[in-house]
Formats: structure tokens, sequence, C-alpha cells
């Protein structure tokens, strides 16, 4: 959390407009860069939040997450729309937690897809700290991890 710390602060001073994703962002797929990158076209510096493998595990099932939390950062950080990469705190379950967690990188945009769930809770999270939520991207069901993983092999 350090380095998010010192990098919103920075990006702050330099007057850049700040977006912030949130996300599992398991098996890095086309939707997952598709996404980033119209996130990325929302602001200057673009900051994504993946889940922890813990959070992984109970949202998703023990099965999950395929990689780990060090190897889905380090997918993410060598993408050139990504600015900084952080995994979310394990304690992240509730409005509490999301607002301190807003609070502290202080987005002007979150940028999410058009399947968001809790939209309308996050427009009112996002208006306590200043910022606006944005959908930014059109997502197609058919294509996630979940939807992968469940293919039979051939």
């Amino acid at each position: 959390m350090e380095k998010l710390i010192v990098f919103t602060k920075r990006a702050k001073r330099q007057k850049k407009k700040i977006v912030l994703v949130t996300g599992v962002f398991d098996l890095l797929h086309q939707e997952h860069k598709s996404f980033l990158i119209k996130a990325k076209t929302a602001g200057d510096v673009l900051i994504v939040g993946i889940e922890s493998d813990k959070r992984v595990k109970k949202i998703k099932g023990t099965h999950r997450p395929v990689h780990n939390e060090r190897e889905r950062l380090q997918q993410l950080v060598f993408l050139p729309q990504v600015d900084l990469a952080f995994v979310l705190p394990e304690k992240f379950s509730t409005t509490q937690d999301h607002l301190a967690l807003l609070r502290l990188i202080r987005p002007q945009v979150l940028a999410v897809s058009s399947h968001t769930p809790y939209l309308e809770s996050k427009r009112q999270l996002m208006a306590q700290v200043g910022g606006e939520v944005r959908v930014v991207y059109q997502q197609r069901p058919s294509v996630s991890t979940t939807q992968i993983l469940s293919k039979p092999t051939t």
C-alpha cells in the first residue's frame, strides 16, 4: 500500500486524472485488455486493484484463481496502459472497506464495464470522494475466465 500512496500523491501533485479499476484479472484475455484500454482513455493514469487469492477463492470457488496474485500483478504491469497494479486488501467486502480505499486513492474516475454489479452503490461511494463511475466498456458475457475454463478440452 505504501507504493500506492506515494504514486497517487505524486499523480495528484502533477494534476493527473486518476482512473481506478478493480477485478480478479485471472487468465488475462482480450476482454480484460480491451476493458483496460478503454479505462485508460478516461484519465491520465490507470491504477488496477486485483482481488487477493483468498478473496478470489471465496468469490469464485476453491479451484480459483488459476494464476496467483503475484502472477496476475506481473501480467498487468506489463500492459502499456496500466500505470500501477496492487492487491486489494483481503478485508474488502463491505461498503466501509470500499470507501476507505477510495478515500486513500481518491480517483476521479472508477471505470467499470457494462456488467458490473452494484453500480448504484459504486456511484454513491464515488460521489462521497468527489469522483464518478464511468461505464467504459460494453462487456461480452460470453468471454470470461469462467467461460474459458468451462470449455471442454479437445
